[in-house]
């Protein structure tokens, strides 16, 4: 996360640009945002879509946060932009002709959250000239990797890959990589440029609401 955080800083040099986890790491979200000044802040979710998270946890913090106005923006999928990091990574992995890929998420019972996945999986389609891209997830949801990958043999794709559909490693794309073998699997997006640009203007977006809101 620090490395696209880094990347980010390096295309808006001179804004303030800050890290929080909802859980497990540190800093906080909460720890973050106590330590700023007291002001406008705009919050960008990295997360692929509506889950939970985007719809509850972060604006439960937001609310707690003192001092501060949060402007909460929204989640970084789906967009042109994901599908464009996606297909180079899917590249860098050596997945340079697959007949078909799965698009290697964590998973949710969200339905919102299902439906951007989806979407992300038709912008990378497009992206690929049309070659059949299905959503696959690590839990929570169906179908699972291997039974995206029995869905794409059915649609008669023999060279398959698997798009991680994750800013970072973690347990999650450990799990999907390891369900996909020995399929090629491309690396999580990370610090890819096309992923901070999408930062930034997911950011913009929400600056500009609050700007219009006076």
């Amino acid at each position: 996360m620090t490395a696209l955080l880094d990347v980010v800083r390096a295309q808006r040099p001179g804004l303030r640009v800050r890290l929080g986890h909802l859980e497990l790491d540190e800093p906080l979200l909460g720890d973050t945002l106590a330590a700023l000044p007291p002001g406008e802040v705009v919050l960008v979710p990295l997360l692929f879509g509506r889950g939970y998270h985007t719809r509850h946890d972060i604006p439960a913090v937001a609310r707690a946060a003192r001092g501060h106005h949060c402007q909460l923006a929204a989640p970084l999928g789906p967009d042109p932009l994901l599908a464009e990091a996606l297909a180079d990574r899917l590249a860098a992995a050596g997945a340079r002709d697959p007949d078909g890929v799965v698009l290697a998420a964590a998973g949710s019972r969200d339905p919102r959250s299902a439906a951007d996945a989806e979407a992300t999986a038709r912008l990378l389609s497009a992206r690929l000239g049309g070659v059949p891209v299905l959503p696959g997830y690590a839990g929570a949801a169906e179908p699972g990797i291997p039974g995206a990958l029995d869905r794409l043999a059915a649609l008669g794709c023999r060279r398959p890959a698997v798009a991680s559909y994750f800013t970072a490693p973690g347990h999650f794309a450990t799990r999907c990589a390891r369900a996909a073998a020995p399929h090629p699997v491309s690396a999580p997006l990370g610090d890819h440029p096309a992923l901070a640009r999408l930062v930034l203007h997911r950011y913009d977006q929400a600056h500009s609401r609050a700007l219009a809101r006076g």
